[in-house]
C-alpha cells in the first residue's frame, strides 16, 4: 500500500511539472526589440552577387525597405550607431549550392526615400555603410568567383543594433522561407509584424 501511494505521489509531481512547463509561454520578442524605433537594412554580408541575377539581393532589400516604409512602426536609417534593429536580407536561388562573385560592395546604398507626415525625408551616404566585423571604416573588397552553400530559400534576420560586431551576437529573429522577400507582398516583413503584434499582447498580459 505504502509502495502505491509512494508511486501516485511521483506521478502526481510529475505531470505537475509538465503541467507547469506547458503553462509557462515563451517570450517571443524582449522589450528592447518591442521599444525599437529606427532599423538598419542590409544585404547579408556572406552572401555573393548571384551570376544569373546580380541585382537580386539590392531588389531584395528595397522591397523590404518600402514594406517597412509602408508599415510605419520604424524609421529607415543608414548607419548602425543610430539603429536599434539591424536586418539582414538574402535572396535564395532555389538551389543548395550555386556560384557567386564573392567580395562585391552589396551595401553600397543609393538614396533612399523615408515617407513621413511631413512629405518624406531623404538619407543616404556614399560608400559602404557600417558592417558585421568593422562598423565604421569602408572596405576594400576584392571581386572573386565562389560556390555559395547554404539555404535554398531567402532569408530575413533580426539583430539588435547600435553596437560593434551587430551581425556576430545571435539574431533576435529569423524567418526563411521561398519567396520571403518578393515583392509587393514581402512576407517577411509581414510575418516580424505579425510577431510584434502577438509579443505586445503577451507584454501586456503579463503586466
Amino acid at each position: 500500500m505504502t509502495y502505491r501511494k509512494a508511486m501516485a505521489c511521483s506521478l502526481l509531481l510529475v505531470c505537475s511539472l509538465v503541467a507547469a512547463g506547458k503553462n509557462k509561454k515563451k517570450i517571443l520578442l524582449p522589450n528592447d526589440v518591442l521599444d525599437a524605433k529606427t532599423v538598419l537594412v542590409v544585404i547579408d554580408p556572406d552572401a555573393g552577387m548571384s551570376v544569373d541575377d546580380p541585382n537580386a539581393n539590392n531588389r531584395a532589400r528595397g522591397d523590404v525597405e518600402n514594406a517597412l516604409s509602408n508599415w510605419g512602426r520604424f524609421m529607415l536609417v543608414t548607419d548602425v550607431s543610430t539603429a536599434d534593429l539591424v536586418i539582414t536580407v538574402r535572396r535564395g536561388s532555389g538551389k543548395y549550392a550555386q556560384t557567386t562573385i564573392g567580395g562585391m560592395p552589396n551595401n553600397d546604398r543609393p538614396v533612399i526615400f523615408q515617407p513621413d507626415d511631413a512629405g518624406g525625408q531623404v538619407g543616404g551616404r556614399n560608400g559602404y555603410p557600417p558592417q558585421a566585423g568593422d562598423p565604421t571604416a569602408p572596405q576594400l573588397p576584392r571581386p572573386h568567383p565562389q560556390v555559395e552553400a547554404g539555404p535554398s530559400e531567402d532569408m530575413f534576420v533580426v539583430y539588435r543594433g547600435k553596437r560593434d560586431n551587430a551581425l556576430d551576437s545571435p539574431p533576435v529573429w529569423r524567418y526563411t522561407a521561398k519567396d520571403a522577400l518578393q515583392s509587393p507582398t514581402v512576407p517577411a516583413v509581414d510575418e516580424f509584424r505579425k510577431l510584434i503584434v502577438e509579443a505586445e499582447k503577451q507584454r501586456a498580459a503579463s503586466q
